[in-house]
């Protein structure tokens, strides 16, 4: 495959991308942020937080699909403004004094247009940079999330703290605004997309051959385990820093970054280290499979011994390791999908996997809504949930590690049709 240069502009807007991702996951991380006062004030018990966690993802699979079909069709510029509007508009409403319908109604219309964020995003990057080039792109944009916390959640604890939850919720709506009218200005289609004569020669693989394949199979698979403890990570980590382990909500929101420091480290980290072991030969099955999968089968280990760690500080250490690990499968996974996938057809498929892993995000918080509600003590409940996502990270990063050959993947695809073109 011949190595095609950056456009000019390319890393402009990845950065827009950048901040774009980081309102998003913004707007994830403020309910679990501010659940204990929100649970005081509505009188919710553990099980209904956890239905407010998971019901951000009611529409989020489902908006993702619909919408990674669209931008197969309609440029991806103007998909990105109106998902973030959508974003924007819906935190204004939790300003005033409001219920518990109302707000669950709000996180479930964020939900649908947050959906298909990431799948968009990177669709639109790889407008600006070849295949080989791709993997530290798509992991700065994934570090939108991790800074998207690391950033928003000292603001947003502070005016939590000294003011209330619900402006909190203002704030992220006015940053949402800031951010459409920044990409109304700057944002630009990348060029990098399919002429009229590569469309021709470029051909459409069905649906069923791609979404059936081993790789996909196992990038749904393996994300999905990740995205359990993101999941968690987002609606009950700082509740379990306050009520489980007795800390202020004032100290819990510094505690709070702390798993997306070491997750940002980590993605950084992979996207760079696969280029590297690209550049030097190693095939996607290793530079972007093994990669990818490993750290989640370490992560599922360290998470299971936090149980039986006795000490606040040790348990949280166990805990940001153990679940920040699992973000290299992110970083890997959508250009392993674009090595296969036609670009008539890619925006659709890295949707559709999106869509797939995100269901974790509606069955996780839940679990450990009903776990915690059920347990002898709430730290026991904690704790037990902690454990399950172990398991679940473990087996993983197994079944990642037995099915991810993005390399295969394409070579079987170039076989079964003439002169097939890849970007």
């Amino acid at each position: 495959m011949a190595t095609q240069p950056t456009p000019k502009g390319a890393w402009k807007i990845t950065f827009l991308l950048f901040l774009f991702m980081l309102v998003n996951f913004a707007d994830k991380i403020v309910v679990g942020l501010a659940g204990v006062p929100i649970m005081t004030e509505l009188k919710l018990e553990p099980e209904q937080f956890g239905l407010l966690g998971s019901s951000f993802f009611f529409l989020f699979s489902i908006a993702t699909i619909v919408v990674g079909f669209i931008v197969n069709r309609i440029a991806t510029r103007w998909v990105l403004l109106a998902l973030a509007l959508i974003w924007a508009l819906a935190q204004f409403p939790m300003v005033g004094t409001i219920g518990f319908s109302t707000l669950l109604i709000c996180r479930v219309i964020l939900g649908a247009g947050e959906g298909p964020a990431f799948s968009v995003a990177a669709h639109a990057v790889y407008k600006w940079f070849p295949d080989e080039k791709r993997t530290l792109p798509t992991a700065i944009l994934s570090q939108g999330s991790a800074f998207g916390v690391i950033l928003a959640v000292p603001a947003l604890n502070w005016v939590i703290v000294n003011y209330s939850w619900h402006y909190a919720f203002g704030a992220l709506g006015v940053a949402g605004l800031i951010w459409v009218a920044a990409w109304l200005m700057l944002g630009k289609e990348g060029p990098l997309v399919q002429t009229v004569a590569m469309a021709k020669a470029d051909p459409r693989v069905p649906y069923f051959r791609l979404l059936t394949s081993r790789t996909f199979i196992g990038c749904c698979v393996a994300t999905f385990g990740a995205y359990w403890a993101l999941s968690l990570g987002l609606t009950w980590f700082t509740p379990f820093i306050v009520k489980g382990l007795g800390f202020s909500q004032h100290d819990a929101g510094f505690i709070s970054i702390l798993p997306w420091v070491f997750g940002a480290a980590t993605v950084l980290l992979t996207g760079w280290l696969s280029q590297v072991l690209m550049a030097r030969g190693i095939s996607t099955r290793g530079a972007r499979g093994v990669l990818g999968a490993t750290p989640l089968i370490v992560g599922g280990a360290i998470l299971a011994v936090l149980p039986h760690i006795a000490g606040a500080g040790l348990q949280i250490a166990l805990l940001v390791v153990g679940t920040g690990l699992s973000g290299s499968i992110y970083v890997v996974c959508p250009p392993m999908l674009g090595e296969f996938t036609p670009v008539s057809q890619r925006g659709a498929v890295i949707s559709i996997y999106g869509a797939i892993y995100t269901l974790a995000g509606i069955v996780a918080p839940a679990v450990m809504g009903k776990v915690i509600q059920n347990a002898g003590g709430m730290l026991e409940g904690y704790l037990t949930g902690f454990t399950i996502n172990a398991v679940i990270l473990v087996a993983a990063g197994l079944l990642g590690l037995l099915l991810l050959w993005p390399n295969t993947e394409r070579a079987r695809l170039m076989a079964q049709a003439a002169q097939p073109k890849f970007a």
